[in-house]
Parts: structure tokens; C-alpha cells; sequence
């Protein structure tokens, strides 16, 4: 693997990462309480939860949106 492919592969799952924390946040700060009427008052854990939802920000983004129309 060249450099510059090493260098393109960095980026993109920094821009994946980057993507995925803003929709992590979104979700938690609007979206949580909507998918999971059970999560509604539960603060504590939502923290914990931040690295999955940025490792799987277009399922969850899917959903949200499934559940919005």
C-alpha cells in the first residue's frame, strides 16, 4: 500500500468518524427519546452509548429517519 492510499484511507474514516459524532450527538440530544420511549429521564447512559452510535451512525440515522415519516 502506497502512502497516498494510506493517506486517502485515514482520511475518509476520519471524515466516517467526524460524520458519526455529529449524528450521535444529534440522536442523543433529540432523537433518543423518540426511538425509545424507555431512554426518556435515563441521562446516565447516555455517554456510554456515544462510540456505538458513532460506529453505526447510518443505522441509526436509517431508523430515525424510517421513524420521522
Amino acid at each position: 500500500m502506497s502512502v497516498g492510499m494510506a493517506v486517502w484511507v485515514v482520511g475518509l474514516a476520519q471524515l466516517y468518524a467526524a460524520v458519526g459524532l455529529i449524528v450521535g450527538l444529534a440522536f442523543l440530544l433529540r432523537g433518543i427519546d423518540r426511538v425509545d420511549p424507555a431512554a426518556r429521564g435515563a441521562h446516565a447512559f447516555r455517554p456510554l452509548i456515544l462510540p456505538g452510535l458513532v460506529l453505526l451512525w447510518p443505522v441509526v440515522a436509517w431508523r430515525w429517519a424510517r421513524l420521522a415519516r
